[in-house]
């Protein structure tokens, strides 16, 4: 019965996101007079972390470590912007449509990002 059922959970979920859930840990550090909001999105499937109604919101200059589950082998991109104002923004912006450079990692088990510094 349990080879059963972790078979029909393998069928409905697909092996990919049954199998290989692994974590990462972004790095921030916003040196921005204002709060800085932060998002993550996949660029391989339709997830957003830490979900698509909520943010991390950076308040001072400190290094903040965001540790995300993801699917081994996928890219995942940052947007930050400053609460209030989406036009001021890094990597992917407020809705993770906008292009960028060095925003983007694969995930992969145990990485740790360089420090992003989200500059004024």
């Amino acid at each position: 019965m349990r080879r059963f059922v972790l078979l029909v959970m393998i069928a409905f979920f697909g092996w990919t996101s049954f199998a290989s859930a692994t974590s990462m840990t972004w790095r921030f550090r916003a040196f921005d007079k204002y709060q800085v909001d932060v998002k993550m999105w996949s660029k391989n499937r339709n997830n957003v972390w830490p979900s698509s109604t909520t943010v991390w919101t950076l308040k001072d200059f400190n290094v903040h470590s965001l540790k995300i589950t993801c699917v081994s082998g996928e890219k995942i991109c940052y947007g930050a912007f400053v609460r209030g104002n989406s036009k001021k923004y890094w990597g992917v912006g407020a809705n993770g449509k906008l292009g960028c450079a060095n925003c983007c990692f694969t995930c992969q088990e145990g990485f740790v990002t360089p420090i992003m510094n989200l500059n004024e």
